[in-house]
């Protein structure tokens, strides 16, 4: 059996195609792994965006959420619309909703105790309470505290309010108001229709403030 010589040039020659086609397949494996990738970024940001899930910069809990949108965009809610209903826990425990109050006027504060102005228009927000009938008027203020009664109490305790405390520490109530700034607030008349939204700290103890309550519990 005769042994074939192989010419050195010419299998310096086949290495050097096989070293070749072994770089072009790995470049092409390469290439498609990415374009794989890119593929599946579009497909899950299509699916984000169907789905309607966006990141809230305006979570207070700290970090980045995904939350999904409901049927209306949250923070509409206008002067002539419906007050959408909730359901919280007041500093007892007890369970208050919206609705339930339907009939009375409602001013629906949004606050917390770290909010400077919050603390400022309070004390007029409780004189303006206890001279109101509450057959047909009613205060609910929504702490959006994440810490909820253990920092309302103390505060309500020490400043002697006896208008209710509700809790919102997850601020899913405040989202859905569109509280993107607090104080805010919400006059809701008796047949529960925003009637004024009001932005900042204000003298609810003045006769202006007086007028306008007094104007809702007519109609």
């Amino acid at each position: 059996m005769a042994c074939l010589k192989t010419n050195p040039l010419i299998e310096e020659l086949r290495t050097s195609d096989r070293n070749e086609d072994s770089y072009v397949s790995q470049r092409k494996r390469w290439l498609s792994s990415i374009v794989m990738k890119l593929l599946a970024a579009v497909s899950l940001s299509s699916f984000v965006i169907s789905m309607g899930l966006v990141w809230s910069p305006d979570s207070w809990a700290g970090s980045p959420q995904l939350q999904k949108r409901p049927g209306f965009e949250r923070g509409v809610v206008q002067v002539g619309d419906e007050a959408p209903n909730f359901t919280l826990r007041d500093l007892a425990g007890n369970v208050v909703s919206l609705s339930q109050l339907r009939g009375k006027v409602v001013l629906l504060n949004f606050w917390a105790t770290w909010c400077g102005p919050c603390r400022v228009e309070m004390p007029a927000m409780e004189q303006l309470y206890r001279t109101l009938p509450r057959r047909e008027f009613e205060i609910l203020a929504v702490s959006t505290d994440p810490q909820g009664a253990a920092v309302t109490r103390p505060f309500q305790r020490e400043m002697g309010f006896t208008f209710p405390i509700l809790h919102d520490s997850e601020y899913r109530v405040g989202l859905t108001y569109g509280a993107r700034s607090i104080p805010i607030t919400f006059m809701v008349d008796r047949r529960g229709i925003v009637r004024q939204k009001i932005f900042g700290a204000r003298d609810w103890d003045s006769l202006e403030a007086r007028d306008l309550i007094h104007e809702l519990m007519k109609s």
